[in-house]
């Protein structure tokens, strides 16, 4: 005799949500708060920073499995161009294929509207091959190891609550509002002003969107800077066709000089933004600290790559008007100044509610309905350009908010030169704000410390496109003058001089 009887079981809506009401409940109650406490690993006194983060690795090993997950993730950002090669063969092996099919039948199917037949794998090799989707695909690793070892409730608890997505939200509004065409064209016509003492050529546009782009992040944001340079680089300069030298020289540049150009203000730039409260900096203390600073370096980097290739600009300068003649459009149409003036409203209410995601993103909702309003005089609003970049900014954070564990040991345990140095390399492999964020952190910092964090985390924020929020924006719009997408190495090469000026400025004045 069967004690219990087999019966079918229907699941009824209001059942599945008890269910999942349940197993919410359970998360919660079942979570690691991660990242762990710095304070919980019981370091051994006076240990040497090797033996604090083997310690800390042998008191929760899963810390070392989050770093070896983010390096993997740094080490994909380096072979994304061959992810996009890998690609192209594809979808050419796959045009093959269907060519050698009955292309006649295909061509006929796809009259009744339906698209092209697509590669499969081409798609996921390009998905792979894009920088932006590269921590996130990366996380979806991570939440596998955060699921071993802690359980599913632990990777909701982290992702859910814990890490603060607030930058990435913010990046993908400004980026939106600050390329739109009405804002563009005000940054242009003003930039302009300064341009003709040059008499507009192509070094005098460079030199003017290099120099003064930058330092305008210090009211707009950094993201916002880095939007309309790069914009306006497209425009005015990368459209000329420069050598692939000039090319890697001019986005290195602008990554260096948008990351230090930010600091003539506390709320502008990520990095400051984060250790401004904790350390009572204001606007006052960064500029007369770090402000000059910047500024100088931003110039002496700028006139110094202008003077190295001088001939190329006259070059260019002598195509430029046949350039200009195939390129007039409907995007040199004037803009009516009040559109204007409502479009740098809004972006003005961005920056400054740029902590409140509720009130910017109330705001932007507002700016796209005044936008399909006024569409006659927008152009075409792309939003997947500052989607991919908050992707991949919020992608970073996840995996940063795991790094404290061996990166908080390296900063306590330095001097204030080493600490410079330290900072500096540093920032190239895991974003600035989260070094400086961090320093914040560490009992008993002194001025002298923490004025070398900082600087060091501006300084290196242009040697890779993680080492600074802004960077991927600038990247995303620029790539498309780069026949393979911009190389992390002719990045890092093109960064490199301006950092080293930006450090003596830093260092010796």
């Amino acid at each position: 005799m069967r004690l219990f009887a087999r019966r079918p079981v229907r699941l009824s809506l209001p059942f599945l949500g008890l269910l999942w009401s349940a197993a919410l409940g359970r998360a919660a109650d079942g979570a690691v708060a991660l990242p762990r406490l710095l304070d919980s690993y019981r370091d051994p006194a006076g240990a040497g920073v090797i033996d604090l983060i083997l310690h800390r690795a042998r008191a929760e090993p899963f810390n070392v499995v989050a770093s070896v997950v983010f390096l993997l993730a740094i080490l994909h950002t380096f072979l994304t161009a061959k992810f996009r090669h890998w690609a192209h063969v594809a979808e050419e092996e796959h045009a093959a294929r269907v060519t050698k099919r009955e292309r006649a039948q295909n061509a006929d199917t796809n009259d009744d509207g339906r698209p092209d037949e697509v590669s499969f794998k081409g798609q996921v090799l390009h998905f792979l091959g894009e920088v932006e989707a590269v921590f996130g695909i990366w996380v979806l690793v991570l939440a596998g190891v955060i699921t071993w070892f802690h359980g599913w409730p632990s990777v909701v608890a982290y992702i859910g609550n814990t890490v603060n997505f607030t930058e990435p939200m913010f990046v993908v509004v400004i980026m939106a509002i600050a390329g739109t065409r009405p804002v563009l064209k005000f940054s242009e016509r003003c930039l302009r002003l300064i341009a003709s003492l040059g008499r507009g050529t192509p070094g005098a546009w460079w030199l003017t969107i290099l120099i003064v782009a930058p330092l305008l992040g210090s009211f707009i944001t950094e993201p916002a800077a880095m939007t309309i340079g790069a914009l306006l680089l497209a425009r005015q300069f990368y459209v000329l066709k420069p050598s692939p030298r000039l090319a890697y020289a001019t986005i290195g540049l602008l990554f260096v000089n948008v990351s230090v150009g930010g600091t003539l203000t506390h709320f502008a730039a990520p990095p400051v933004l984060m250790v401004a409260g904790p350390w009572k900096w204001d606007t006052l203390f960064m500029l007369l600290n770090f402000g000059d600073k910047a500024a100088l370096g931003i110039v002496i980097s700028s006139v110094l790559y202008y003077l190295l290739f001088r001939r190329e600009f006259v070059t260019m300068a002598r195509n430029r008007d046949l350039v200009a003649a195939g390129g007039a459009d409907q995007a040199d149409a004037p803009v009516p100044g009040w559109i204007t003036a409502v479009q740098l409203a809004f972006m003005g209410f961005t920056v400054f509610v740029a902590h409140y995601p509720p009130l910017f993103i109330g705001g932007f909702l507002f700016f796209l309905a005044f936008s399909q309003a006024t569409a006659h005089h927008q152009g075409r609003l792309d939003l997947r350009a500052p989607l991919l970049v908050g992707f991949f900014l919020a992608g970073l954070v996840v995996h940063g908010g795991l790094q404290a564990w061996w990166i908080e040991p390296v900063l306590k345990s330095m001097g204030e030169t080493s600490l410079y140095v330290s900072a500096t390399i540093l920032t190239a492999f895991n974003d600035n704000a989260a070094i400086t964020y961090l320093a914040t952190l560490v009992p008993g910092f002194t001025d002298e410390l923490k004025y070398a964090v900082v600087a060091g985390a501006v300084t290196g924020g242009g040697l890779t496109v993680i080492a600074n929020a802004p960077n991927p924006a600038g990247q995303n719009i620029l790539q498309r003058f780069f026949p393979d997408g911009v190389g992390p190495l002719g990045l890092a090469l093109g960064a490199l001089p301006p950092t080293l000026i930006m450090a003596a400025c830093f260092q010796l004045l």
